[in-house]
């Protein structure tokens, strides 16, 4: 017999009788190693899946999803905590195994309690996933200006379970992510900035229409929150006592708003300059004698 089988029947003899009762089982002690051995590869296990759950957020959910470092992060912290919760319940179970704990009664028992919770909190659950699938998708982030129903208004927080709204009047609406169905995100891309001027029918159109092209040319120069235009449309209703004239913008997301405020400034001096009447509620009277 060599060494290296001298070496392995003494290591076999020493945890047989160390680790091992008369029956060829496992006593208390080798119980207890056998689960600090299970615990230490889970930990392993589940280190490895972390750095894989990191590279594959940061090498394909960044180029595809093009999300924020706050909810990459976010959703690396889901994931992990997920990977962590399934392969220590596997040690869990294991171990009772090991002391001839019958696993699978405690199974149907928690399934069956789980069932009834799930039914008290479908909600709650419902909530988490649609958060978990918004988060994932990127339909929205902090900051973005969104209309949920007949919500509107700047992304103040985003959780897995609410989403808080704060409106331009100041009221937060904090709003359930289930009964989230339709978003409309107002800051995804160029916005319009849309003006519409008046001038009575007594007026000269073309010539409105020149100080309008001219004024927003100076407009496109001086604003660095125009990615397009303005560009005057022309005519685009007939109103009983005024010719109505449209210019339009494309500008960076929440700056349509100051956009069309200082188009509509720049319009209106310009007619007042160039003496194009805008037209207002007057009356006039016939008749009567003077005095």
């Amino acid at each position: 017999m060599n060494f290296l089988q001298e070496t392995r029947l003494f290591l076999k003899e020493s945890v047989d009788f160390f680790l091992r009762d008369e029956s060829g089982n496992l006593n208390l002690l080798g119980k207890f190693l056998t689960i600090i051995l299970i615990f230490t590869i889970i930990r392993i296990i589940n280190a490895i899946f972390d750095k894989l759950i990191d590279r594959t957020i940061e090498l394909k959910g960044m180029a595809k999803l093009q999300i924020t470092d706050s909810r990459r992060d976010t959703l690396t912290a889901i994931l992990k905590k997920i990977v962590k919760y399934v392969l220590y319940f596997i040690g869990v179970v294991i171990s009772l195994e090991l002391f001839d704990i019958n696993t699978t009664s405690i199974i149907a028992t928690a399934g069956v309690g789980g069932l009834a919770i799930g039914f008290g909190a479908q909600s709650l659950v419902k909530d988490i996933i649609t958060g978990f699938f918004i988060l994932l998708e990127d339909q929205y982030t902090i900051g973005d200006y969104i209309q949920i129903n007949d919500k509107e208004g700047v992304v103040e927080e985003l959780g897995l379970r609410v989403t808080k709204v704060r409106d331009f009047t100041g009221e937060l609406h904090i709003i359930p992510n289930s009964s989230i169905n339709v978003v409309t995100n107002r800051t995804r891309g160029a916005m319009r900035a849309l003006v519409k001027m008046s001038i009575a029918y007594e007026e000269d159109v073309d010539n409105a229409l020149r100080v309008m092209e001219r004024v927003s040319r100076e407009i496109s120069d001086s604003l660095d929150t125009i990615v397009e235009g303005p560009t005057v449309l022309g005519i685009s209703a007939m109103g009983a006592s005024d010719v109505v004239i449209t210019a339009v913008a494309k500008t960076r997301p929440m700056e349509q708003w100051s956009v069309e405020r200082v188009m509509r400034k720049a319009y209106k001096e310009a007619f007042d300059q160039e003496g194009i009447e805008i037209p207002y509620s007057k009356l006039v009277v016939y008749g009567g004698d003077e005095k």
